[in-house]
């Protein structure tokens, strides 16, 4: 009975940890439980969270992504710059179709030239952030007028709910079906357990490697779009750091690094967890600076957690 229990608490260290937030939060800041401050907190989960998923597909593979902050602030910008051009329909889905151009060169990278999914993601990192900085010649854009309905989904809530925390459940969702009941999710779960098994069984390995990346880059493209309809600006500088953020909320949600072993409610979890310590610290001015101690911990502690439930 003793060691389910210590299994449970093991197995279950995500939700733990997410429910001790919760109850801590509540009690050193009066302000947390106010609906301004969880609508806040749901629209700042929403893009991380969204990447997350994306991010958890390409762990799973045992692989990684380090361009998705690059993504996010070149498709913020292109958007602003179409904006100007097209109608909002056309602006989103050339924007979206950008971002599945990049994770298709990133994908095609890793999977068929074989380069190290750490170093091809972060030459394109390199790259997308200074395409941002060229096309934006450096300086935020401002949503034309053909887009500025953006505004109010940015803004807006159905039945109190933020349209962007929607966009994250549904995806969330889609996620989840994908790796519990679809062939592809499992592949890539026996892809990230053994490889060689899954290429010796005469499927296609790369195929499945290429996808994730595509997926990712256009999670990352929503999430663009999800934080333009917030401000109603594309800035070449945003999202830098983002890419920490996104790892560190799949191995909060006790992802493998080496691939394998994931699950995409412990991501959810995680992403509400990384955003509310950043939500208290905020209100209660910690500094920038410490803030960013104080997440490395908590990802040092999270990976230890990791062991611990290896063991």
């Amino acid at each position: 009975m003793k060691l389910n229990i210590k299994r449970w608490l093991i197995e279950n260290n995500t939700l733990i940890i997410f429910v001790l937030m919760v109850i801590f939060s509540a009690i050193i800041s009066d302000s947390f439980f106010t609906a301004n401050n969880i609508s806040n907190l749901l629209r700042q989960t929403a893009p991380v969270g969204l990447i997350s998923f994306g991010m958890l597909l390409v762990i799973l593979t045992g692989g990684i992504d380090l361009s998705v902050g690059s993504v996010v602030a070149a498709i913020g910008v292109s958007f602003a710059l179409l904006s100007h051009q097209v109608y909002f329909p056309w602006a989103l889905l050339f924007s979206v179709l950008i971002g599945a151009g990049v994770g298709m060169i990133s994908g095609y990278l890793v999977a068929y030239q074989r380069v190290a999914p750490f170093i091809a993601t972060l030459a394109m990192m390199t790259v997308v952030r200074g395409t941002g900085y060229l096309i934006s010649k450096g300086s935020p854009i401002t949503v034309g007028e053909y887009s500025k309905s953006i505004l109010s989904f940015g803004s807006g809530d159905f039945l109190g709910i933020p349209w962007s925390a929607i966009v994250l459940l549904i995806v969330f969702a889609l996620v989840y079906l994908l790796l519990k009941y679809n062939a592809f999710g499992r592949m890539l779960i026996a892809i990230g357990s053994n490889e060689e098994a899954v290429r010796l069984s005469g499927i296609s390995v790369s195929k499945y490697k290429f996808w994730v990346y595509v997926i990712i880059a256009v999670f990352s493209a929503i999430a663009a779009l999800l934080m333009v309809s917030r401000t109603g600006v594309g800035t070449p500088n945003i999202g830098v750091g983002m890419e920490l953020d996104v790892i560190a909320v799949v191995v909060i949600g006790g992802a493998s690094l080496s691939g394998g072993k994931g699950s995409v409610v412990n991501t959810l979890l995680g992403a509400f967890i990384l955003a509310m310590i950043g939500n208290v610290m905020n209100l209660l001015d910690v500094a920038s600076y410490l803030q960013q101690v104080i997440k490395g911990v908590i990802i040092l502690m999270a990976v230890i957690a990791q062991r611990y439930q290896k063991n």
